[in-house]
């Protein structure tokens, strides 16, 4: 197995320097853009709510991991990361017109296994390699490192066709601080690290989608029009009280916000 211990798609906290790092290895990070209030809110939150979530039910999620799913059904702590400037201007370049998709607390337990390598469009019956479909925000609520979890990445494989990953491929595990944003292509291979430690690791990670696909998760259940009322206009449309242009996802053959209204 090949690993590299310092990876090489840090950047400045430009849209154009993340879009440049994700088309170039696959993936980028920056660091300090949750501010530190918020990830203490967002960590007291979700620890809250990990107090009544299952464990994981395979090999997949892990048997000592626990994932909150339904999170903005649950949660307001997160509305701004969901939304944050940085993420929708490299969306905005890479996918064009966006929704979350698969937005998950995840909390890696003590002990816990590696997670199987996966690319995140697999999902998705499309022959690799294809254009971007999915991008993924990852956001440590505590510092990620390679003993704890921290996430790994294949860079690079966001390219591949019909490959898999062997054992020489090379890898690093991202360790980043609290706070940080790891961006990261659908399209490359990664999964969660395994946790060598006594302590869990806990993060969430954003999913968005090209808004013609559907999503993992269906948002207007988690969030029902009662909610989303109240929630700013763009956090609706990014779950889904929204169309793709040019009218994709109407109501009534209307604008979902009309529902809202």
């Amino acid at each position: 197995m090949t690993a590299v211990s310092e990876p090489t798609a840090r950047t400045e906290p430009t849209v154009d320097a993340v879009v440049d790092a994700i088309e170039r290895e696959g993936w980028a990070l920056v660091e300090n853009v949750m501010p530190p209030d918020a990830v203490a809110a967002a960590r007291a939150d979700l620890t809250r709510i990990l107090e009544t979530t299952p464990f994981g039910r395979g090999e997949f999620e892990g048997f000592k991991t626990r994932r909150v799913y339904g999170l903005f059904g649950k949660t307001r702590t997160l509305d701004d990361a969901a939304s944050n400037p940085l993420v929708l201007g490299v969306l905005d370049l890479v996918l064009g017109h966006y929704q979350l998709s698969a937005p998950t607390g995840i909390e890696i337990g003590a002990g816990e296994a590696a997670q199987p390598l996966h690319p995140d469009d697999a999902i998705y019956p499309m022959t690799r390699p294809h254009e971007e479909i999915v991008v993924n925000a990852m956001w440590p609520l505590c510092d990620f490192t390679a003993e704890n979890g921290g996430t790994v990445l294949l860079p690079g494989t966001h390219r591949w066709g019909s490959e898999f990953p062997t054992d020489d491929t090379p890898r690093i595990t991202v360790e980043m601080p609290a706070g940080s944003l790891l961006l990261y292509s659908g399209n490359l291979w990664h999964g969660g690290g395994a946790n060598r430690t006594d302590k869990p690791r806990l993060g969430v990670v954003l999913h968005y989608a090209a808004s013609w696909l559907r999503p993992v998760e269906n948002h207007v259940l988690v969030v029902p029009p009662e909610t989303a009322r109240g929630l700013p206009e763009r956090l609706q449309e990014l779950l889904g009280y929204n169309i793709r242009p040019p009218f994709i996802g109407y109501v009534d053959g209307r604008h979902p916000r009309k529902l809202l209204d």
